[in-house]
């Protein structure tokens, strides 16, 4: 079935910019078709290709990373290692990405605590205010010490 550019952006909730800057980036596993009026057509597979390319970029592949798993892909079949350690490649730096979050997470909980502790208790003048910094150097401490073990 074709798809114009307008059904593809609504579907794939991206913009027509975006789909224009995918294709002007070579980022489509197969060349976008044209009408002869010049009018861009798509199809499913176009779809489903732009779902995984998303999930790349969203998730930090970098532009060029995507051109040469594309340019593997074209080249078909005999390739499917070097494919596979590019995808493994940045699958690790995905689970790095992730550890990462995790810790700016913990930190991020670990002050909304403090912070809901002092809010409910009518202590919140004590937390660190840069205004004040000798009244609250004990409590700025505190506040920016990594989360303890349990």
């Amino acid at each position: 079935m074709d798809l114009s550019i307008g059904e593809v952006a609504q579907r794939s909730g991206l913009s027509v910019h975006a789909l224009r800057f995918y294709e002007r980036e070579g980022l489509f596993a197969n060349p976008v078709r044209r009408l002869s009026n010049g009018r861009r057509i798509y199809h499913e597979e176009d779809l489903e290709w732009l779902a995984i390319c998303v999930k790349l970029r969203s998730s930090g592949m970098a532009l060029v990373e995507i051109r040469r798993y594309i340019e593997l892909v074209r080249q078909g079949p005999g390739n499917e290692h070097e494919r596979l350690e590019l995808l493994r490649r940045h699958e690790e730096r995905v689970e790095t990405q992730i550890r990462e979050l995790q810790g700016t997470l913990d930190v991020m909980r670990r002050k909304v605590r403090i912070y809901e502790d002092h809010v409910s208790r009518g202590e919140a003048d004590r937390l660190w205010n840069p205004s004040h910094p000798a009244a609250t150097q004990a409590r700025a401490h505190q506040e920016c010490r990594p989360p303890e073990s349990t």
